[in-house]
């Protein structure tokens, strides 16, 4: 059975937590240059491994557009004892939105659809929305919106959609019950979690999306949703083109990402990870890389969580994002989209009167499909990205000039501080 993986859910559901996780004694130490450049970087990711708290992590920092280095510690999955590396493949999650994002922003730029223009234009079932009176209340204790759902909505969470690892009552479990997934965990049965049937396509999702109420006013609040899978459909009408294979063709190909997609190849196999729960002091494959659900075509290409990649190939986006729409520099280089587009993409598209009080961009801005630092936000302004429930993490600082990413396979990501203390240790090491 497919299933959607929730944070919250598996909180509750598998008592995570504990020590001694079972991993191999010794951390084989991957290195392809860097670690000697970054070492408070190479002491945290190592640590976790060590401390036998992760199977394997890994590292990739890029200043400019010179080359990466990327170094890390540990195994792809504890069965098979392979070392992690550049080329080994890690399920993003949420580091897909922002390849969303720009997909759209270079649609943006082609003249085929508008920063504000109503998604009902590609969309008509979009036209008349309702919302929740009470948001997570009644999903028949309606009234009509008053303002229409605008591509620049979508990019940001501010089109008062919902998401079934967020909401909780009717709403979650009409989602649940319609299919409107963000992705796909396991194909095992995961205690605490109902089974859920993902949508048979973009169409269908977004069909079914638009007959559901509203949580939220269209801009008004930003609210983590669904959003930049819808996305993904308007990108299918507005192109004319699947959406994967839109991605593919617009920035996968031209950009040299040749290990990234919504699946993995049985060919790939030996070179993907497992996806860990820690349960009672033990690391759980709750996704063996033998038997993932990413072997399988997904239903639909999950434009908020679906990619798998390797830590060289998201390299390379960032690259370009740090490139401002080209990697590898004017000369020799391969520009994908104008300057200006991707400035606009990594900029604040949020308005001052969007409420984001308690929320994860509380104090911060918010861009195409990711975080936008603010002047006013801890450590300044320039950063750009965002991350993955399975612990992973990738962004790149525009006033500092590097791009970051970083690497490992555990749910809820809040089981260790991976995630959460990466980025700011990375900054140590390059302001040092």
């Amino acid at each position: 059975m497919n299933m959607m993986v929730s944070r919250r859910a598996m909180l509750g559901g598998l008592a995570l937590g504990g020590t001694g996780l079972l991993l191999p004694n010794a951390a084989w130490a991957f290195k392809e240059g860097g670690a000697g450049l970054y070492p408070a970087t190479n002491a945290f990711i190592k640590g976790f491994v060590e401390r036998k708290e992760l199977a394997g992590t890994l590292a990739a920092i890029g200043k400019g557009q010179a080359e990466a280095s990327f170094f890390g510690a540990g195994v792809q999955s504890i069965s098979d004892g392979v070392p992690v590396g550049p080329d080994t493949l890690w399920r993003l999650y949420s580091m897909t939105k922002p390849v969303t994002g720009i997909g759209a922003m270079l649609l943006i730029e082609d003249g085929k659809m508008a920063l504000d223009q109503p998604i009902a234009d590609f969309l008509p079932a979009f036209a008349n929305m309702k919302v929740q009176n009470t948001p997570d209340g009644s999903i028949t204790d309606v009234r009509p919106a008053k303002g229409p759902i605008t591509v620049r909505q979508l990019l940001t969470h501010t089109a008062g959609l919902g998401y079934n690892i967020i909401q909780k009552g009717p709403i979650k479990k009409a989602y649940d019950d319609n299919g409107i997934v963000g992705g796909q965990a396991s194909r095992l049965p995961i205690p605490g979690l109902p089974p859920v049937t993902p949508a048979p396509s973009l169409a269908v999702m977004a069909d079914r999306l638009a007959a559901l109420p509203l949580v939220y006013e269209p801009g008004t609040k930003w609210s983590y949703s669904i959003g930049l899978d819808l996305m993904g459909r308007v990108i299918e009408v507005a192109s004319g083109q699947a959406f994967d294979a839109f991605l593919q063709a617009r920035i996968f190909d031209p950009l040299g990402m040749t290990r990234t997609g919504f699946m993995v190849e049985r060919k790939d196999v030996g070179s993907f990870t497992s996806n860990y729960a820690a349960f009672n002091g033990v690391l759980i494959p709750f996704d063996p890389a033998g038997a993932s659900i990413y072997l399988d075509k997904p239903p639909y290409p999950f434009g908020g969580g679906g990619l798998v990649s390797s830590a060289r190939d998201y390299d390379r986006f960032l690259a370009m994002l740090l490139g401002e729409g080209a990697i590898g520099g004017e000369s020799g280089g391969k520009r994908i989209m104008k300057a200006e587009t991707a400035r606009l993409a990594m900029s604040n598209l949020l308005s001052d009167a969007v409420d984001r009080k308690g929320t994860f961009v509380d104090g911060q801005g918010f861009g195409a499909g990711g975080r936008v630092s603010l002047p006013t936000s801890p450590g300044g302004e320039g950063l750009f990205g965002w991350a993955g429930a399975a612990g992973t993490i990738g962004f790149v600082h525009r006033k500092l000039g590097y791009r970051v990413g970083g690497y490992t396979q555990i749910m809820p990501s809040e089981t260790v501080s991976f995630q959460a203390k990466f980025g700011e240790t990375v900054l140590k090491d390059v302001t040092a």
